[in-house]
């Protein structure tokens, strides 16, 4: 197996180990020991000097240019709550389909299409028409009572 083959092994295995640690460094060592795998390839860098070199230089111009960019399609986007206001107050007094029967208060009702898991201190049926009174994170309590 030849040099240049182990760099850009190395270089792929250093992205893949990116799938495991969302650091977002190990990609920009990746591609720069897979650049130095094709420099080497095509014959155009030989010594060791330079394969060092070019990796160091490489991975650290990629890293400080373009990181912060990559991050947000590895990590996705986060907006601050100054950013954008939390929307789940909005669905207090909405109107849901109760999709389960209520067993122990707790059940599964549809608001806008989408199925939630929700609790209410009454029995309700499914079928039935109930009213969302509060948001708890991913449960929504509900209410046959429409809000006022």
């Amino acid at each position: 197996m030849s040099i240049a083959m182990i760099w850009i092994i190395v270089g792929v295995l250093l992205i893949l180990s990116e799938l495991l640690a969302t650091s977002i460094v190990a990609v920009f060592l990746g591609i720069g020991a897979i650049v130095v795998g094709v420099l080497l390839q095509l014959g155009w860098i030989e010594s060791a000097t330079m394969q060092y070199l070019i990796f160091g230089v490489v991975s650290l111009a990629l890293l400080l240019l373009a990181r912060g960019h990559f991050k947000r399609w590895f990590t996705g986007y986060v907006a601050d709550k100054g950013e954008q206001p939390s929307r789940l107050k909005d669905d207090i007094g909405n109107r849901v389909i109760v999709l389960a029967d209520f067993q122990q208060g707790a059940g599964r009702v549809v608001l806008n299409g989408v199925q939630w898991d929700a609790r209410s201190s009454e029995p309700l049926k499914a079928g039935e028409v109930a009213w969302v009174i509060a948001n708890e994170g991913i449960h929504l309590i509900v209410s046959a009572q429409q809000p006022v």
